[in-house]
């Protein structure tokens, strides 16, 4: 079948999912994590192929890992399906119930999207974390992973269409598309009749390629230029904590650190130490002139290295005078990603909440917790750094919208 076709069988399917029941759709996503687990030696083979073959061609580190499967990661991945199905239905639920002057009540209700193209590389969770969250929302998906997984998502979409199947559904519901070409990609960004939402995730070329061809609406997320300021009131033991897990716990993601702000009353103190612990990591540091003189192993930092997503164990690094100038810095380099302060006064703090308009912002917590799963959305879909009707996280919600319903007694509009 063309993408087009596929498609139209997608939505098709996804109107029969929409009138399921909490309890159906809750059970149905039960039976697609037990078809995970059930298929786990054949899903780990296929990930050993495209890893074996990504290794080859000379892919990096950070895709590699982005790639990788293994036992624990596949068992993160069902207990991920089992936890969306826990999660409260969004769909049907009321956002606003007002009676007016003239009798009519109205009311907001929450409706699934309809159907999602998720465009997607190297993470074959994405194959399931998606499938699993746009299900429990009412919504079809077609999912258009990269080359590098083609064999790890096939066989975790054969395991999850199983169980759409089993359980008396299309499993058109949940397409995979198998032509990689990038003319049917193309293709599939065109179906605005039929596509109701594109989320790209992946590298930023990927993510402004599908949003400068889509013409359907898309959530964007260029990438994650995370930063932690040290300020001057920081417990100094609390932020190498939230340093060394930001930067070094996965390296790779796009909620780990890019750049450490230092307030110069802290740098003599906090600098040295910090050194110490990313060098037992392997951490390459850049940093500008006032820090090099407590961090000598430091190349000289750049703009570009301020401005850069490493998703690598390398960090830019500088001292500010003060919290405004930090806040400054973080205004000309964010991608409006995740930002964090470390500081036990509250009125820095507020100032930071305040001064900076990215999807999150922490306060004396790891950047790492800027995720759905982590922020109690369940599995995420994907990080939006556009002001659309999702910013930040993505979860079960933010595959819902807002419609009006409305009961009268025959009233009419004189």
């Amino acid at each position: 079948m063309d993408i087009r076709t596929q498609a139209l069988a997608c939505r098709d399917a996804a109107q029969v999912l929409a009138q399921l029941s909490s309890e159906a759709k809750a059970a149905l996503l039960t039976a697609m994590a037990d078809a995970l687990d059930a298929d786990a030696d054949a899903i780990l083979a296929a990930n050993a192929r495209d890893l074996s073959a990504a290794t080859e061609k000379g892919t990096g580190s950070a895709m590699l890992d982005r790639l990788a499967l293994n036992p624990a990661r596949l068992a993160g991945i069902s207990a991920a399906l089992r936890e969306v199905a826990a999660l409260p239905d969004p769909v049907g639920i009321v956002t606003r119930d007002d009676v007016r002057p003239n009798g009519i009540r109205v009311q907001k209700v929450r409706v699934p999207l309809g159907v999602i193209a998720m465009i997607y590389e190297a993470r074959p969770n994405v194959t399931a974390d998606a499938a699993a969250l746009c299900i429990k929302a009412g919504n079809g998906v077609i999912l258009r992973g990269g080359s590098e997984a083609l064999h790890s998502n096939t066989a975790i979409a054969a395991a999850l269409k199983r169980a759409l199947r089993e359980a008396g559904l299309s499993d058109a519901v949940l397409t995979l598309v198998d032509d990689l070409r990038r003319e049917t990609m193309l293709a599939l960004l065109q179906l605005n009749d039929i596509v109701d939402l594109a989320i790209p995730r992946g590298g930023e070329g990927l993510i402004r390629f599908v949003a400068e061809h889509a013409r359907v609406p898309v959530i964007k997320h260029y990438k994650g230029v995370c930063h932690l300021y040290v300020d001057r009131a920081a417990d100094l033991d609390k932020a190498i904590g939230l340093l060394v897990d930001g930067k070094c716990s996965r390296p790779s993601a796009c909620n780990s650190l890019e750049t450490l702000l230092v307030h110069a009353d802290v740098a003599a103190a906090f600098l040295p130490r910090a050194a110490a612990a990313l060098r037992d990591r392997g951490v390459e540091l850049r940093a500008d002139d006032r820090a090099r003189q407590w961090l000598p192993d430091a190349t000289t930092a750049t703009a570009d290295d301020y401005a850069a997503e490493y998703l690598d164990l390398i960090l830019a690094v500088r001292v500010v005078d003060d919290l405004e100038q930090a806040l400054a810095h973080i205004q000309r380099y964010s991608s409006d990603h995740t930002e964090v302060i470390a500081s036990d006064d509250p009125a820095a703090a507020a100032r930071f909440v305040q001064a900076l308009r990215s999807a999150v912002v922490m306060v004396n917590a790891s950047s790492r917790f800027s995720d759905g799963g982590e922020l109690g959305l369940g599995a995420e879909i994907g990080i939006s750094t556009t002001r659309l009707h999702a910013y930040g996280p993505m979860g079960l919600e933010a595959l819902t919208v807002e419609r009006f319903v409305v009961h009268g007694e025959g009233q009419v509009r004189q």
